[in-house]
C-alpha cells in the first residue's frame, strides 16, 4: 500500500466524518460551535480564500474543515469526544497517541524525507485502524454488518463532491457537451482490510462493469450520452466470494445534463 495515499485517505476520512457528525448536531455553522478558536476559523476562511484565488481553472474544495491543521482535527476530536466520536474510536488516549504518532510521521513522508521501514509499518497500521474503525461504525450503523466495505467519497473534476451521510445519488446537474471529460476519484475502505476493485457505468447501458484496481475513473462525453438526466454510476467491491449487493458491496450515481454537440 502507497504509505502517502494511505496517510492522505486517512486524514481526509477524518475530515469528513467530523464534518458530517458536528453538521447533523450543530447544523451548517457547526465550525463555530466545533471546539476550536474563533482565531482559527479565520484562518482556515484565509486559505479558502487564498485558493480560490490561486485556483485559475482548477477545483477549489469547498468545505472548510479542509483547510483546517491537522492539529484542528486534535482539538475537534478531544472537544466532541465523549458524545459524538468515543462510540467510534473508543478510548481518548488511545487515539490520542495514534493521532500525534501519525502527525509526526506524515511530516517526514509530506517532504520526502525517507521513513525507515518500522515507521512505515507504524504509519500504515495506525491508518488502517482508524479507517477500519470508521468503516466498521459505519456498517453496524447502516446494516448490523461488519464485512462489506463502503465507499467514504467521490469526487469529480468538475467540483461536485458525495461523501458519506448523504443519499447515494449526487444530483449536480452540470452541463456537459460530446468531448468533455470528466476524472473521478473514489476513497473507500474495507472492514477486513482487504484490497478493492472499482468500477464506472453508464447508467442505461446495459453491460458489465470493467472493474480496475485504481480508484481513479474516467469518462469521455459521447453523442450517445446526450439526454436531460445523465448518470454515472461509481461502484465498488472486495474481492470476496459474497458482496454486499449480488455482485458489488457499493455504489454512488452522479447525475449530469448533456447538452448537443455545439453547432
Amino acid at each position: 500500500m502507497d504509505l502517502t495515499q494511505a496517510l492522505k485517505d486517512t486524514e481526509n476520512s477524518l475530515r469528513d466524518f467530523i464534518a458530517t457528525v458536528l453538521s447533523k448536531r450543530f447544523g451548517d455553522d457547526w465550525a463555530e460551535k466545533c471546539g476550536v478558536s474563533e482565531q482559527r476559523i479565520t484562518a482556515w476562511r484565509e486559505r479558502k480564500r487564498t485558493e480560490e484565488k490561486r485556483q485559475v481553472s482548477g477545483v477549489v474544495e469547498e468545505r472548510l474543515i479542509y483547510y483546517a491543521d491537522f492539529y484542528d482535527l486534535k482539538t475537534i476530536l478531544k472537544k466532541h469526544w465523549p458524545l459524538d466520536f468515543s462510540p467510534v474510536f473508543g478510548d481518548w488516549k488511545t487515539m490520542e497517541v495514534w493521532l500525534t504518532e501519525m502527525e509526526k510521521l506524515r511530516d517526514p513522508d509530506a517532504h520526502r524525507r525517507e521513513l525507515l521501514p518500522h515507521q512505515k509499518n507504524l504509519a500504515l497500521g495506525i491508518a488502517g485502524e482508524i479507517r477500519t474503525r470508521l468503516i466498521r461504525y459505519r456498517s453496524k450503523m447502516e446494516t448490523s454488518e461488519d464485512y462489506f466495505p463502503r465507499i467514504e467519497s467521490a469526487r469529480d473534476n468538475l467540483g461536485n463532491i458525495w461523501t458519506y451521510g448523504q443519499t447515494n445519488q449526487s444530483n449536480h446537474f452540470c452541463r456537459l457537451r460530446p468531448g468533455d471529460f470528466i476524472e473521478f476519484i473514489i476513497t473507500a475502505s474495507d472492514p477486513i482490510g482487504d484490497n478493492l476493485q472499482y468500477a464506472l457505468t453508464v447508467t442505461g447501458y446495459h453491460h458489465n462493469p470493467n472493474w480496475q484496481d485504481s480508484n481513479a475513473l474516467s469518462l469521455t462525453i459521447e453523442n450517445s450520452h446526450v439526454r436531460r438526466n445523465f448518470g454515472v454510476m461509481l461502484w465498488v467491491r472486495s474481492l470476496r466470494e459474497f458482496h454486499a449487493n449480488g455482485d458489488y458491496d457499493d455504489s454512488v450515481t452522479f447525475q449530469y445534463e448533456v447538452l448537443p454537440p455545439r453547432s
